[in-house]
């Protein structure tokens, strides 16, 4: 039996290939670098973490449910406490057998009903045949730019770039962008940086880390509440806890809690409030010596980040194998293709608290799919009718997502985890 290909050895690679194993099924994995950890090795040559970069869910809500994160381990640990991590989960289980490290994957192409895969190890190019692949390569690798009218003339980075605030020391900073990243590395430039001002184009929510003491991810969710209520219930909330953004000189949100991902950090409006960070409308035009806004005003900067986003990137495969359409490959449950039934596009799913175990419940799913597949179970037939007609039907729990490349693959966490729930027991009830 050919193997299936996992590509890629960040949290939702490793547990793909595990999950492959448990079901016997033959697996070879590849990965660009030369250990696990994907965006978590900050020495990867795919990663776009940084210094100073922390979780922004707490590890309960974040860890696998079989293998807690140590007790010693911060409650929102640093990147390099997360690489170690995955070190000791791809250890325990055992899964670095399975991998082919310091390999550049090229291309993926069909072959009859199987696959291809054209890959480059030690500077030499091989391929591969296999019996499916299973594309698990991460979603934030490729930088989003904005399109600006004009040009600047001193230096312009994008958020994928930045490593350490030793950048900023002594210049006049723009950051472009009020995600979690930028409102980090917005952070991390008022201690050095001459002047810090930021474009915020739209509104967001503000969420602590903390609450009482305790991670704001952690708490409520004993009772499930209905969507729309909880939307209401919480957006309530976070109105008490951090006040209205207006109130700091940002935009309000005009849309419903959950209906754009959160910013979460305790210390982003606290310097907003002290004056450490300007806010800035809209940019009208770069200029040559920084750049004017659309409120007619206009400021002089040595340093220009765009911290705008990723686009979702699988470049070594053609788009039309992924049902792409729009911003986004239009899946069922977010990762089945309609077109093939041995692809997979693995992690490819974003959901306030879904966590890794989210991912590793799709990985069981996937796993025990191509299980009842390679039986020639009728629930495989059955599930694939499914996702033919389904697929590209969101998950979303009635919440009206933001047209946004950002959202393009959110759902909801609660009926997600319920559909792939089911989806999984309709399958080991047809083996």
């Amino acid at each position: 039996m050919k193997p299936y290909v996992v590509i890629g050895a960040g949290p939702m690679g490793l547990c793909t290939v595990r999950r492959l194993a448990e079901q016997n099924i033959p697996v070879c994995a590849f990965e660009i670098h030369s250990g696990v950890g994907g965006l978590w090795d900050i020495n990867s040559p795919t990663s776009t973490m940084y210094e100073s970069a922390h979780l922004i869910s707490s590890k309960r809500m974040t860890e696998f449910a079989d293998f807690p994160m140590k007790d010693e381990v911060a409650t929102y640990p640093r990147h390099d406490q997360m690489a170690a991590y995955l070190q000791d989960y791809a250890d325990h289980f055992n899964l670095q057998q399975y991998y082919r490290f310091n390999t550049r994957v090229d291309k993926v192409e069909p072959d009859g009903k199987d696959w291809r895969i054209h890959f480059t190890h030690g500077g030499k190019q091989e391929s591969l045949d296999c019996a499916g692949v299973l594309l698990a390569n991460g979603t934030l690798h490729e930088p989003r730019h904005g399109d600006f009218k004009g040009h600047f003339g001193g230096e312009m980075l994008h958020s994928s770039e930045y490593r350490s605030a030793d950048i900023f020391a002594g210049k006049r900073v723009l950051i472009i962008g009020c995600g979690n990243s930028a409102c980090d590395i917005a952070v991390d430039a008022v201690h050095r940086a001459a002047s810090v001002d930021m474009v915020v184009r739209r509104g967001y929510y503000f969420l602590p880390k903390f609450v009482a003491g305790v991670p704001t991810d952690t708490l409520g969710g004993k009772i499930r509440l209905p969507n729309r209520l909880k939307q209401m219930v919480d957006g309530t909330l976070v109105r008490l806890i951090s006040g209205k953004p207006s109130s700091f000189g940002l935009p309000d949100p005009d849309y419903r809690m959950y209906e754009s991902h959160p910013v979460v950090n305790s210390l982003f409006l606290h310097h907003i409030g002290h004056g450490d960070i300007k806010v800035r409308p809209a940019i009208k035009q770069l200029t040559s010596a920084g750049a004017e806004f659309n409120d007619g005003l206009s400021g002089h900067y040595d340093l220009i980040m765009e911290s705008t986003g990723y686009n979702l990137h699988y470049p070594f495969i053609d788009q039309q194998y992924l049902n792409w359409q729009g911003d986004a490959p239009a899946l069922y449950l977010n990762v089945f293709t309609p077109h093939f039934d041995n692809l997979f596009v693995m992690g490819m799913v974003e959901a306030s608290g879904l966590g890794w175990q989210g991912r590793d419940d799709q990985a069981q799913l996937v796993a025990r799919f191509i299980r009842s597949r390679e039986d020639k179970s009728p629930a495989a037939d059955q599930f694939m009718q499914k996702v033919r007609n389904h697929a590209g039907q969101r998950v979303d729990g009635g919440l009206k997502y933001l047209q946004l490349a950002r959202m393009a693959y959110y759902v909801h966490k609660a009926d997600y985890l319920d559909a792939i729930g089911r989806a999984r027991k309709a399958l080991e009830a047809g083996a």
